[in-house]
């Protein structure tokens, strides 16, 4: 006498109308992993690779704040002509790490960007760049 197959004990192999799982094994279709990754660590390799390819390129010469090295520049909401070198055509405000202002002086110009915007010296948009 056989055993009796209960809930617990079913025919693998008769799978009904459903068809085999074909390659994809018991835990489904997950790629090629080398194993569980944190966001971080994703991150971190990321920015590990991309500083390699940076350093393959050459030699990228330290940005000096513009304001510091000449000191008769000054910043001021009027001064549209200054304040269009730091918006990019699209007409955004363009950050630091680009164009190499330091802290002291990014956050006045950001001021008087805002404040030349909402005067209409400076366009809010790229498109009248």
């Amino acid at each position: 006498m056989s055993a009796p197959m209960g809930p617990d004990r079913r025919d693998r192999s008769d799978r009904g109308d459903r068809g085999d799982r074909g390659d994809r094994g018991d835990r489904g279709d997950r790629g090629d992993r080398d194993g569980p990754q944190t966001v971080k660590s994703r991150l971190r390799a990321k920015a590990r690779k991309k500083a390699r390819k940076a350093r393959k390129k050459g030699f990228t010469r330290r940005k000096v704040c513009r304001f510091c090295a000449d000191s008769s520049l000054k910043i001021d909401y009027r001064d549209a002509k200054t304040l269009r070198l730091f918006i990019s055509e699209t007409g955004k405000m363009v950050p630091r790490r680009i164009s190499g202002n330091c802290a002291r002086h990014q956050r006045p110009l950001a001021v008087a960007i805002k404040r030349a915007r909402h005067l209409a010296l400076l366009p809010t948009s790229g498109n009248y760049l």
